[in-house]
Formats: structure tokens, sequence, C-alpha cells
């Protein structure tokens, strides 16, 4: 308590602060200033509250008081600028005060410390450096001569170095020419153009790549365009195929919903002459609903597939010949399947019809198809000329089929089993047509003896 009290009373800036102790004397700085002129103590007197002030502080203080008082005239006033309290001085006025020696000698030890120190030796800690090395022309301690680097080289003290070596700087700056100041800024000046035209040349190549990339996008773009534009009008050739039908089984669903309908309602008649009336147009209804044909399921292909395609046609497209690449022809075919039936020659006609729109020949398939016939006629009017003008043509015509893409022998492929399946589907519906022909006339027949029997 009596350390507290000690240091509050002489040391009336200093107060116990929370965390780590002050290390070094910078850092009291801060508390080493008086309050009023915002500088260093110059002469620290402690009023009676214990606050400390400079002297010359107070002297100011004690003067505005004065001016401005109607104290009695053998005690001066003061007021403390901190705790603003007033205080009776004594007659001799602020010399009667006591000095903080404590806080004073504080004070000098912190201005002695914060003077610049001079240098010290980097390789002997806080040896001075006392001595000039005229062998390797720098300052030294004296470890360093007796047992360090510069053992047994010749010394000077540091006024004989220094006069000795007042003349140097003026003769180092003499060496500096010119000529050599002239090289210098010509150096800079290539070395500015060279990063100048280094720096050209990669905006340029940046505006380069930005251009390639660019035209790359675009290209790709384009194909892509391309690519979504078929698959649209392979999605609109879907659309048309199947909307009709599936409108028809819409119409069909409808017309039976309505019948059940009307059948619930002819169950609920109980006048006989309206429910004979209704039962008769119920009868025709369902008749005429019964014998009408349902809609077959038509199945499409699309063909080329997309991942396939692009994986068999893309694998080899390079950057160069990215104009070049492919598109794919998507198209969809009908593997199976009918629409309504129609009776008599409309049928077959359209079945015809049918066949040939959905096998879409190619080009080259036709032109096949021809030299083939060709090659039978000339056969047929000159056997033994025909035969090797034959062998001629067929010799061609190898070399043409090894010829064909890839594309071209795939497209043939599909064609022929295509036909193969709307063939066999052709040959499926004769036959049932043929059946239900053959079973219609075996009926009439029937009917016909049953009646020559009862005559």
């Amino acid at each position: 308590m009596r350390a507290v009290f000690w240091t509050s009373t002489f040391f009336p800036s200093i107060r116990p602060k929370p965390g780590p102790p002050v290390s070094t004397m910078d850092n009291l700085e801060e508390d080493l200033t008086c309050s009023v002129c915002y500088s260093l103590f110059s002469d620290p007197r402690v009023l009676p509250c214990s606050h400390t002030f400079c002297k010359t502080c107070l002297d100011n203080l004690v003067q505005v008081s004065t001016n401005y008082s109607i104290w009695r005239p053998l005690r001066m006033p003061i007021k403390c600028p901190n705790c603003r309290s007033v205080m009776e001085l004594p007659p001799t006025g602020i010399d009667a005060l006591p000095t903080n020696v404590s806080l004073r000698a504080i004070i000098e030890k912190y201005q002695r410390d914060s003077e610049p120190r001079p240098p010290s030796c980097q390789e002997h800690h806080r040896q001075p450096l006392n001595m000039y090395c005229i062998q390797d022309r720098e300052l030294i301690c004296g470890l360093c001569l007796t047992v360090g680097q510069h053992q047994g080289h010749p010394i000077d003290d540091l006024q004989a170095a220094f006069i000795r070596e007042k003349q140097t700087p003026s003769l180092l700056l003499a060496r500096l020419s010119e000529h050599r100041w002239a090289q210098v800024c010509e150096l800079g000046e290539q070395l500015e153009q060279e990063r100048a035209r280094c720096e050209s040349l990669v905006r340029q190549d940046r505006q380069e790549v930005n251009q390639f990339f660019q035209t790359l996008e675009a290209v790709l773009a384009r194909k892509r365009q391309a690519c979504l534009e078929a698959l649209d009008k392979a999605g609109a050739e879907v659309l048309q195929a199947y909307d009709p039908l599936i409108h028809r089984v819409k119409e069909l669903q409808e017309e039976q919903l309505d019948l059940v309908s009307l059948g619930s309602s002819v169950e609920e008649e109980d006048s006989p002459l309206i429910f004979l009336e209704k039962l008769h147009l119920f009868r025709e209804r369902m008749e005429e609903f019964i014998k009408t044909p349902l809609p077959s399921v038509t199945n499409l292909s699309i063909t080329p597939r997309a991942a396939e395609y692009l994986q068999q046609q893309w694998a080899s497209v390079t950057i160069g010949s990215l104009e070049e690449a492919p598109v794919p022809k998507v198209c969809c075919c009908a593997r199976c399947g009918s629409v309504e039936t129609k009776a008599g020659g409309d049928q077959s006609d359209s079945g015809v019809q049918d066949l040939w729109c959905e096998l879409q020949p190619t080009s080259s398939v036709v032109l096949l198809g021809l030299l083939l016939l060709l090659l039978l006629a000339l056969l047929w009017v000159n056997p033994v000329g025909g035969a090797s003008l034959g062998f001629s043509l067929l010799s061609r015509v190898s070399q043409l089929v090894h010829g064909l893409s890839s594309e071209l022998i795939t497209c043939v492929w599909d064609t022929a089993g295509l036909a193969y399946t709307v063939m066999q589907a052709a040959v499926d519906r004769w036959s049932s047509q043929l059946s239900s022909v053959g079973e219609k006339a075996f009926k009439q027949l029937a009917a016909w003896f049953k009646t020559l029997t009862s005559h």
C-alpha cells in the first residue's frame, strides 16, 4: 500500500495497468508528458492535490488566476487542471512547491536513452567501432583487431582516418564521366524500347488468341445450330406422325365414353316407346363404333443417333477441317405399323407408296440398280461382247462399292432392313385381309346353300 501511495504521489501520470509490464523506456513517453503543455516534464512540481506539472506551466496558471481573483493578497489561489480543485499557494509562490525528484531522474534517463547511440560491431555484440582498418577500409572494434578477421592488419584512429579519407568522395565522383552517364542513359532507353516492343508483341498475341478462339466458337455455334435444326426437323416429323393418331385415339375414347353413358341411360328408361327408340339408336352407334378400325401403332426410328454419329464422324475432325465437319441429316423412318386400313386397290396403292416413301433410296443405290439392269440387257442382246463388257462393268461396280463410305453402306444396310420390315408388315396385312375375304365368302356360300336347301 505504501508503494502504491508513493507512486501515485510522486508519479501522478503512472498508474498500475493490467497486462504485461513495460519493458522499454520508449513506452514511458506518454506517461512522462505534462497534461498542460504536452511535452516532457520540465522541472516537475507537485501540487497539494498530488498532481504534477511543469514549473513554467504552473507559473502561467498562477498569473491567469491572479488576474481574475478576489482572493486575499497573502495567499495566491491556483486551480488544478486535472481535478479542478482550488488550492492556496504559499506566500513564496510556485518556488515553494516540492520538486518531483524521482520523476525528474526518470525523465533525464529517458532523454539519455533516446539519444542516438554510436554504431556497434555486428560480429561482436555491443563492441564500439572505434578503429579504422587501413587494409580493408572499414570500421572495426577491438575484438576484430585482436581475435577477429582483421588480426594483424594496419589500423588508424578515427580522426586520422577521417582527415585522410576526407577527399575520397570527390575523387570517386570524378570517376563518373559524362561518357559513362551517356551510356547508362542510352542503355535505359534501349531497355524501355525493348520492353515496349515485347509488350506490343504480347498484346498482339493476345488479340490473335482471342480472335482464333472466337472464330472456333462461331464455327462450333453454327455446327451446333445446324445439328439442333436437324433434330428440330425430326421432332416436327415425329409430331406430324403421331399427333393425328393420338387425336384419333382420343376421339375414339370420347366416343366410347358417350356410348357407355348412352347405354346407362337406355337401361334406366322406363317408357317402352322411348326405350326401344333409344335402343335402336344405341345399337346403330355401337355397331358403327365396333366396325371402325383402330389405328395401328407406328414405330419410328430416329437415324442417325447423335452420340454415335458424333463419335464416329467427329473423332477425326481437326481444327483446320472444322468448317467442313459433317452435320447429321436426321430422319424419322417407320420400322413397322400401319395407318387406318383401306379397302381394295386403295390399300395396295397406299402400301406401295408408303413403301417407296419409307425406303427413300439414295442416288447411289439407284445408280447401282441401273448398272445392274444395263448389264443384264447387254448379256441378253450380245452374250459374248456383253460378257466382256460385263466383267469390266463388274470391276467398276466393285471399285464403286469399295469406294463407298461407311455412311453410305450403313444407309444401304438400314434401307434394306427397313424394306424387309415394311414388306413383312405388308404381307401380314394382305394375309389378314385375304383371310377376312375368304371368311366372308364362306359365310355367303353357307347362307346361299342354306337358302337352297330350305326351298
